[in-house]
């Protein structure tokens, strides 16, 4: 598909009001992706967790205005109390949505939203916020345009949500999701996520998610900033070659539920993410004194005790402890007894692979 795929036809009768609820939730990707081309398009492609429980829930009210514009107008809510410093992002993302969804200019909208998770945990809410937005914008889509195909409404979402952050593409679908194009992966796109299209072992589909709360407070460089300075990054071609290795060297992985080869691939996807980010210009470390601490102990602990857990780190401080459900008992006790104590105010939230975003 392209970009001229989404652009609706003529549009049918214009609902008058109503209003939409959707949730969708956050992802953890396995596969990174650091780098962006115009159009938010990524450098290259990456595969991600779906999570179950870490999400954003978004209402918007529709009602059709007297005088349409290019645009619509709208106030945003979070938790209930109006949040004009989110009015820029939302405002950029309509903009660059609107020839996909033109008749958006005909309405008042009211948008509110809540996190399933706390403010300044580490799980990305751009993602997750994103989506659900666009979930609700492509339903008042469906009431226009009735035959739109469930296949279309949700790649079409998943579109729209990558034009407000990349990685709420990612954000859509359950289970393990790709996004970027790649040559052995049919189906692939740079615009939208898929469900990963291979087998994937039945170990991997109840994977364990725990999120050590490191550092809750703002990054010092944005994920933003971050992805800009791979353009000229004297690493840059060999760290998109990588990930595209990577990728495909987890298709056996994920089929024949290797969890050795797993957390190898994983944990070097983590850490070659962060070296982007030290060896950029200028340079900078998101890290914390205890992501390492946490880090050298997961390594310790797995040594130890062969317990196949592993970590792996957005970009920030926290640390997303991976392991099978079946081990959710002992690496619990593994948790309370030895990284509690690197974690802000002892925090941490317990997630999982989930089944994707819901209608409310």
């Amino acid at each position: 598909m392209t970009e001229k795929d989404f652009i609706p036809g003529k549009a049918g009768t214009l609902p008058e009001k109503g209003t939409i609820s959707w949730q969708a939730p956050s992802n953890i990707a396995l596969v990174k992706y650091w780098g962006k081309r115009p159009g938010q398009l990524p450098t290259n492609p990456s595969v991600s967790f779906t999570l179950d429980t870490s999400a954003t829930r978004t209402t918007v009210k529709y009602r059709r205005v007297a005088t349409p514009s290019g645009v619509p107008t709208f106030q945003i809510f979070l938790d209930g109390v109006e949040a004009p410093h989110f009015a820029d992002k939302i405002s950029t993302f309509f903009e660059r949505i609107s020839i996909y969804q033109p008749f958006l200019g005909a309405y008042k909208l009211e948008i509110r939203t809540e996190n399933t998770f706390p403010h300044s945990s580490g799980i990305a809410s751009s993602a997750s916020g994103m989506a659900a937005l666009s979930l609700c914008l492509m339903d008042l889509e469906r009431a226009i345009y009735p035959d739109l195909k469930e296949e279309l409404f949700k790649k079409k979402a998943s579109f729209l949500a990558r034009l407000g952050s990349g990685s709420a593409a990612r954000s859509i679908e359950g289970g393990l999701v790709e996004w970027g194009r790649q040559e052995s992966i049919p189906g692939s796109s740079d615009l939208y996520g898929i469900p990963y299209p291979f087998e994937v072992h039945s170990i991997f589909r109840s994977f364990q998610d725990t999120i050590l709360l490191v550092d809750k407070g703002e990054k010092q460089v944005s994920s933003t900033v971050g992805h800009g300075l791979m353009q000229g990054h004297p690493f840059a071609d060999s760290r998109f070659d990588q990930a595209r290795q990577h990728l495909d060297g987890l298709r056996p992985v994920l089929q024949e539920g290797d969890l050795p080869a797993f957390i190898s691939l994983v944990e070097s996807e983590a850490l070659s993410l962060h070296a982007m980010m030290m060896s950029s210009n200028p340079y900078f470390i998101l890290m914390k004194p205890g992501t390492l601490e946490i880090i050298n102990s997961i390594w310790a602990y797995r040594r130890e005790t062969g317990t196949p857990v592993c970590f792996t780190l957005d970009a920030g401080a926290n640390v997303h402890l991976l392991y099978p459900e079946e081990n959710k008992e002992v690496v619990s006790a593994f948790i309370q007894e030895e990284l509690l104590s690197y974690c802000q105010d002892g925090q941490y939230l317990k997630d999982q692979v989930g089944s994707g975003a819901l209608r409310l």
